[in-house]
């Protein structure tokens, strides 16, 4: 019997949902699964650990993680009440959004984080450089609210841990027992196709290719890791010390239609070395 795949309770661009079956084949058993980048959570949600250590740079994801593992049906409650008609125009979404980069109450925040993640475009999150959400107006006829996906995601997440960190950080303490899998930022595929300004501090070049560094170091210290990315000449470079896979995907985030057709996207799985 085909398991059931659940759904995150947050819109993501570039989110795993659909590539979860392909990933799982990557993924061994082991008594914790790490994520450096959480993102939504598909892979969490999608796959059996024992325990997780969930990480991302985003505060306000982590925070908004935080309160609903410990208090799910008052934050539910709360969040409802933005999801009105009233509160699905332009102008309210403007306000509200106003808001949101004024407060600073974590519970409030958590709370306009999901409406505008709802109501905002394509289910982006993304910050301009003072660090102000700037997703425009997303125009939705009713904007649906995730009640039974953020009980699922409430009752699941009483395995895992959250952490605010640097993806280095997280790689400094991992420990025997433990796998990875990493869904960093992609390479963008031409100069103007770039959606990494989902943090504040952004994620470059080198980045990238720290992290592929810091998954063989991992790999020779008997961790696996999976790292996920576009195929591109210069990720198969990086990745060169992996055994990769790449697969036809669907992508739907460039704003122009003829833009969203199949890309290629890499697989790096750094098997664990025995120690």
């Amino acid at each position: 019997m085909v398991q059931k795949r659940s759904r995150a309770f947050l819109k993501w661009a570039g989110g795993k949902y659909n590539l979860v079956t392909q990933l799982q084949q990557h993924l061994p058993e082991a008594d914790c699964l790490v994520e450096p980048f959480v993102g939504a959570g598909s892979v969490f949600l999608n796959t059996q650990y024992p325990s997780y250590r969930l990480n991302d740079i985003n505060a306000d994801l982590i925070e908004l993680y935080k309160i609903v593992q410990h208090g799910a049906d008052k934050y539910i409650a709360d969040a409802r009440t933005l999801f009105v008609a009233s509160a699905n125009e332009r102008n309210s979404y403007l306000s509200l959004r106003q808001q949101f980069n004024d407060e600073t109450d974590p519970y409030q925040r958590a709370l306009l984080f999901l409406y505008l993640n709802r109501h905002g475009y394509n289910g982006l999150c993304r910050y301009n450089l003072s660090g102000k959400f700037n997703v425009p107006f997303g125009s939705y006829k009713k904007p649906y609210f995730p009640e039974a996906e953020l009980h699922f995601f409430a009752e699941k997440s009483q395995r895992a841990e959250f952490t605010c960190t640097s993806y280095q950080d997280v790689f400094k303490q991992l420990k025997p027992g433990q796998v990875v899998y990493c869904d960093p930022p992609y390479v963008p595929l031409s100069k103007t196709a770039s959606f990494t300004s989902y943090a504040q501090q952004g994620f470059s070049l080198d980045d990238q290719a720290q992290l592929a560094i810091l998954a063989e170091q991992a790999q020779h210290s008997g961790i696996t890791v999976l790292i996920s990315n576009h195929d591109t000449t210069w990720t198969r470079k990086i990745y060169q010390q992996a055994s990769l896979q790449s697969i036809e995907v669907a992508r739907s985030i460039s704003q122009k239609g003829h833009g969203r057709g199949k890309v290629a996207e890499l697989f790096a799985v750094y098997a664990a070395k025995k120690t």
